[in-house]
């Protein structure tokens, strides 16, 4: 092996081990951690982080990752796949010193402990501060970072250079108009919906489920979905997500409220998704350290793929609902199989963008897009950004937060990181897409009804996950699909749908 290219590996397994330290310490903060021990974890992680950041910051690594970039033509695909990524990250990062990637990193972590803090106590005011810092942390990495070759003129403004570094070659100018027509398909159907005549019986969804039995629902689904208990584990968070520690390490967490038993349901529809999209690389990826070449946009796609796609199809519904009817008896004993279907894909704007449906969950990631770019376009500063939310849920869903913790408050995102919102609406224009070409292939009812999920996670992993760590987000879909991103699949999609469901 070229020396240069040993060297780098053997970094990179330091930095993995570092690395999985950080994130295990997070994990348990953001899991079982008691309060006190938050602000003590915060340097804990931070200092971790910074170890690192700091082992890939050697002069050596600086010439051998630049030297290599400019020899990647002797290379083989999946070594010259780790030499693009490399060189990607060490022309991001390589205008940030130490103490600047500590700071930005420490910020991150109090901003994470202030939104909680904020969040409980529905006071913005309590957050603002700590925000402040993660919008300028964020304008500073923006603003340092250098560019691939073939990105030079493309990614100019600072909001596209942080939407950049989660969905590579993803623009403003590219997303524009894409979510100018999902805007406007999407308003004209809710308004439909709502002037349609079918009553859907909701009343059940929140009658009492214990913690445990929706313990139990959550093993039944992750095991049904193909989850590999042997390489992962699910817990409770604040915000479920989903994060992957090492190859053998795929963690999930979901909530469990106990009047609303759907929340839960879906949250692990989701997350196993995620899990899945880790769970099942080539093993090549991990020996040849590329895993972290998907993007948000990939990953959501393949999240709500499980979630919605699949997991609110009648098929599914008809498929689990003996099992949930069993695990859950006071919750459904009156409930026919129909009904649960209309329920879970009722259509009804609401304030909670995780607990969405599917028709107005686009609304709730454009407000968030919009706002933004006002935020790094110099339109909206951190004071008035909650009347901002406000007034744009208004006026494209017909609400208003009545409270911080309904309205800005309810994602943990901006604690962290600006850029990557627009993915979550990205994922879905990609699922509908080659979920088209999966139907041209497979028996997807058939295949559902019989629960025979494997055939579904085969093709996904033969088609849809198995490139996803070698190529941007325009190959990939290509890829898939033949074609370039659309909106039209998913606007379709759902208006075939809800026409059908609400007899429009």
């Amino acid at each position: 092996m070229d020396e240069r290219l040993l060297f780098i590996k053997e970094s990179l397994k330091k930095k993995e081990y570092y690395e999985n330290a950080a994130l295990s310490i997070s994990f348990d903060q953001a899991t079982v951690s008691p309060e006190k021990a938050m602000d003590e974890k915060n340097g804990i992680i931070a200092f971790l982080e910074q170890q690192a950041f700091d082992v890939m910051q050697d002069e050596k690594i600086a010439e051998y990752i630049t030297g290599l970039y400019r020899d990647i033509a002797d290379f083989d695909e999946w070594d010259a796949t780790l030499i693009r990524q490399l060189y990607r990250q060490y022309l991001i990062e390589k205008n940030l010193t130490s103490d600047e990637a500590y700071d930005i990193a420490l910020s991150e972590k109090q901003a994470f402990t202030d939104w909680s803090v904020a969040k409980e106590k529905s006071d913005y005011e309590l957050f603002r501060p700590s925000l402040s810092k993660v919008i300028a942390g964020c304008r500073k990495k923006a603003d340092v970072r250098e560019l691939m070759p073939e990105e030079e003129g493309s990614i100019a403004s600072t909001y596209d250079r942080l939407i950049d570094l989660y969905e590579r070659g993803m623009t403003t100018e590219k997303i524009d108009p894409v979510f100018e027509e999902v805007k406007e398909r999407l308003l004209k159907l809710i308004r439909r919906i709502e002037n349609s005549k079918k009553v859907i019986r909701t009343n059940f969804l929140s009658r009492e489920v214990s913690i445990e039995e929706q313990r139990r629902v959550t093993e039944y689904l992750m095991k049904l979905m193909g989850f590999d208990f042997t390489r992962g584990m699910f817990a409770t968070s604040e915000h479920a997500y989903t994060e992957r520690l090492s190859a053998n390490d795929i963690r999930i967490t979901t909530h469990f409220y106990t009047d609303n038993f759907i929340s839960n349901i879906y949250t692990v529809l989701h997350e196993n998704g995620h899990a899945l999209f880790d769970q099942r690389q080539p093993e090549e990826n991990n020996e040849y350290f590329i895993y972290g070449g998907k993007t948000l946009g990939m990953h959501e796609s393949v999240s709500r793929f499980y979630e919605n796609i699949i997991g609110r199809s009648r098929d599914f519904i008809e498929l689990i609902y003996p099992a949930l009817k069993e695990l859950m008896p006071k919750a459904l004993y009156d409930v026919s199989a129909d009904e649960l279907y209309e329920a879970v894909n009722l259509v009804k704007p609401s304030l909670i963008r995780t607990e969405a449906d599917e028709v107005t969950y686009g609304l709730h990631v454009i407000i968030r897009y919009e706002l933004e770019r006002m935020i790094f376009e110099g339109e909206l500063d951190t004071e008035d950004i909650p009347s901002a939310w406000n007034k744009k849920y208004l006026e494209y869903l017909g609400i208003e937060p009545k409270c911080d913790r309904e309205g800005v408050l309810q994602d943990v995102h901006w604690a962290s990181d600006f850029g990557y919102f627009p993915t979550y609406l990205l994922g879905n224009l990609y699922n509908a897409m080659y979920y088209n070409r999966m139907c041209k292939e497979l028996d997807i009812p058939a295949i559902i009804r019989a629960g025979e999920m494997e055939k579904i996670n085969g093709w996904m992993t033969e088609n849809v996950f198995r490139k996803a760590d070698r190529l941007s987000p325009a190959e990939w879909i290509y890829d898939i699909t033949g074609r370039q991103l659309c909106a039209d699949d998913f606007l379709s999609y759902l208006e075939a749908k809800y026409e059908k469901l609400y007899e429009l």
